[in-house]
Parts: C-alpha cells; sequence; structure tokens
C-alpha cells in the first residue's frame, strides 16, 4: 500500500486527506496492514501445523511438502512489512 492508496481509501470513506490528516492516516494504514499480515500469517502457521500432524499420522510425503509451503508462505506474508 502506497501514500496514493491510502489517500484514495481515505477519500473512499468520505475522510479529507490533509497535511494534518495524512501523517496519521499513513500511520493508521501501516498498523492495520500489519495486523492483516499477521492474521494472515497465522492462518498459514495453523495450516502447517496441520499438515504436519497428518505426515506424522499417515506419513504421506505431500503433507510435508504443503508443511513446507505453508511456513514459505506465512514467511513471505511477513516479510512484505519489511518492505
Amino acid at each position: 500500500m502506497n501514500k496514493e492508496d491510502i489517500i484514495r481509501m481515505a477519500g473512499e470513506a468520505g475522510i479529507i486527506y490533509t497535511r494534518n490528516t495524512g501523517t496519521m492516516l499513513e500511520r493508521f494504514a501501516d498498523i492495520v496492514a500489519a495486523h492483516e499480515r499477521e492474521e494472515c500469517a497465522k492462518v498459514c502457521d495453523e495450516a502447517e501445523i496441520r499438515f504436519e500432524e497428518l505426515c506424522d499420522k499417515f506419513a504421506y510425503p505431500h503433507d510435508q511438502g504443503m508443511a513446507d509451503a505453508s511456513h514459505q508462505l506465512a514467511a513471505a506474508i511477513r516479510a512484505r512489512g519489511e518492505k
């Protein structure tokens, strides 16, 4: 999400973007985005655990691959906040 996205979304919400509101909106958008990224990453973490449990229980090799992919997805989602 960039500054133009924030200005556009603020306008859609009926908020007038000014220098004073802009800084607060940008910070708020950063906080909301970080929270949403973490919630999405947690879903991947939970999937990783489930696939590992299936792999341990049934010894299906593709379940471990799915667990690894879930782990990589969670890491990629979290890394988006570092850009």
